[in-house]
């Protein structure tokens, strides 16, 4: 039993001491791992990396998720994998910063067999006829050194309405491959009511972004 006391002080003091040393959050703070290549640069959770320029989205590096109440049991996560987008970054006077996001509504997927194909046909979303969601921002609000908020109008099935994501930065840097990036993560609920989605739609529906921006040269 004292054999067993100690370790476990002895864990509790060292997971103390290993708490003050600065250098092991060196990953947060944009130090890359062992072994990546030259030229390839760690994002940093710091918005003085985020330099100014006109942005584009990295469309392998991106996606939009709707999580959606599946008949009050659970929550149904679909992934939109086709973005597209521009992000005007102006760090001297954000709120005059611009975004303006599209989204491929065929490109949906979800892991219930075949029904990918049923939620972008007729029933529901009907890509057919309105291929694109877009968001185009109104406002940009920064509440503390990483996040803000972003307002905006969105489209989707032919309707406008005013929504507003909560972002969060997750990474600035140098990047790689072509120059300097920008990750964020960007979140909002909408009312299904507001763009005609079927009745079976009632409660609200999260949308989730996860996105990286590449400056343009």
């Amino acid at each position: 039993m004292k054999v067993a006391a100690l370790s476990i002080a002895r864990a509790l003091l060292l997971g103390v001491a290993l708490s003050q040393i600065p250098a092991v959050a060196g990953l947060a703070q944009g130090t890359c791992p062992p072994g990546m290549p030259p030229g390839v640069f760690c994002g940093e959770r710091n918005i003085a990396h985020a330099t100014a320029g006109t942005y584009t989205v990295d469309g392998d590096h991106a996606a939009v998720l709707a999580r959606v109440s599946h008949i009050g049991y659970s929550y149904s996560v679909f992934r939109f994998d086709r973005v597209s987008g521009t992000l005007v970054w102006d760090p001297a006077n954000i709120a005059r910063s611009t975004l303006s996001v599209s989204v491929k509504i065929e490109s949906i997927t979800s892991n219930v067999k075949d029904f990918a194909s049923q939620l972008a046909g007729d029933q529901f979303l009907n890509a057919p006829r309105f291929p694109e969601a877009t968001f185009v921002s109104t406002a940009f609000r920064q509440t503390d050194t990483t996040s803000g908020r972003v307002d905006g109008q969105l489209t989707l099935m032919g309707k406008t309405a005013p929504v507003t994501f909560d972002v969060t930065l997750v990474g600035a840097g140098k990047g790689f491959g072509g120059g300097p990036r920008i990750g964020v993560n960007a979140r909002t609920w909408i009312k299904p009511q507001d763009f005609g989605m079927p009745a079976m739609f009632v409660d609200p529906i999260e949308i989730v972004v996860d996105a990286e921006f590449a400056r343009n040269p």
